[in-house]
């Protein structure tokens, strides 16, 4: 009798997963969406020799496609993304079109397919640039069996998927200066091949409404003290007030940079010291104004027990999340840092663009007080 052991109780998220870790490496793949098949890159890292590899496949045929956000700092009005032919698949082009500064659309631009934002959805999960050349597969060409092949349909799925997948893995106590009687929880899942923490502080009562904050990491302002920012000051305060009253729950969520990681955050820190505010820097990197999702978040709160919340935030796009996400959100209080010359037009931007709770002027009144 012929067995058949299988790696995987869900094939479809792991030849996602396994794709994200191909992009991630510059490495094409295959994705087989409902208009056909089509070999996919990134354009970070390509070289000559893989775009003329891409180009001898495509034939003539090859695209590459833009997110909406790119498409607008080329000149094009645009809400959806769009692709531009690629007659010949040129390194030198396509980071004019990709990555330039003031660079203009060249050519005209068609609606995407289906599977073009299927392939600029994989580019947003292995945080590279949301740019990708797509190139049609015809039949009768040899593609090597070594490559990764991807449904169009998982990748569409594989948030909603990894966000009820969503699993406690360890969870230990952790005493932290000025709040000594705090538990590290942490799930794996929500974002993929990412792990998630929940920082219970205190002894909050679960069967009563808890005080809880969704703090998205970010490396340069917790852990070294950036100016360019406020998470710092909101991180280490949300954690005194929990410790100082009846105690809450932090989530400590892998969303580097609203949902970029840490590497376009960091690109977007260099077009932002070239005069560009925080928002127009991602949308010159392809980026909409957040990518981050909080449906995961209300995941890990229900495995906690949290059924009713009193949310730390002044982002209300987190209040809604929580909301549409079944929690009760009860009521929502202000977390603001101390205003810096390198972070006005940062909370600024935040304000004006983002819609964030910030008193800007009150913050500024009362640091000149002090």
């Amino acid at each position: 009798m012929r067995l058949t052991l299988s790696l995987s109780d869900n094939p479809a998220t792991t030849s996602v997963e396994r794709a994200i870790m191909e992009f991630r490496s510059a490495r094409p793949v295959v994705i087989d969406g409902a208009e056909g098949s089509a070999l996919v890159v990134g354009v970070e890292d390509l070289d000559e020799a893989r775009a003329a590899e891409i180009g001898a496949v495509a034939g003539g045929r090859a695209d590459l496609v833009l997110p909406a956000a790119r498409l607008r700092r080329l000149g094009l009005e645009r809400d959806v993304p769009g692709r531009v032919a690629l007659p010949v698949v040129e390194r030198e082009r396509i980071e004019v079109l990709a990555l330039k500064l003031d660079s203009r659309i060249d050519a005209p631009v068609r609606p995407a397919c289906g599977l073009d934002e299927e392939a600029l959805e994989l580019a947003r999960l292995s945080l590279v640039l949301p740019a990708v050349i797509v190139a049609p597969l015809s039949d009768g060409i040899e593609i090597d069996s070594s490559l990764v092949r991807v449904s169009g349909a998982a990748i569409r799925d594989y948030r909603r998927a990894k966000a009820a997948d969503l699993s406690l893995v360890s969870r230990a106590p952790v005493p932290l200066e000025g709040a000594p009687t705090s538990e590290f929880v942490v799930f794996r899942g929500g974002e993929g091949l990412r792990d998630q923490v929940a920082i219970i502080v205190g002894k909050p009562d679960l069967s009563k409404p808890v005080t809880v904050r969704l703090h998205s990491a970010c490396l340069t302002g917790d852990l070294f003290g950036s100016l360019k920012c406020d998470c710092g000051d909101q991180l280490r305060e949300t954690v005194r007030f929990m410790a100082n009253s009846e105690g809450g729950i932090l989530l400590y969520l892998d969303q580097e940079g609203r949902g970029n990681g840490i590497a376009n955050k960091i690109r977007a820190y260099k077009l932002q010291s070239q005069g560009y505010d925080t928002y127009e820097a991602d949308e010159v990197l392809g980026f909409e104004a957040d990518q981050r999702r909080f449906d995961f978040a209300a995941v890990m709160l229900k495995k906690l027990g949290v059924s009713a919340v009193r949310l730390m935030t002044n982002n209300p796009e987190k209040i809604q999340a929580l909301s549409e996400a079944g929690l009760q959100v009860i009521s929502d209080h202000r977390v603001l840092g101390r205003p810096t010359a390198e972070n006005v037009s940062y909370l600024a931007a935040k304000r004006d663009r983002a819609g964030h709770y910030i008193d800007l002027e009150g913050l500024l009144a009362c640091s000149n007080k002090d």
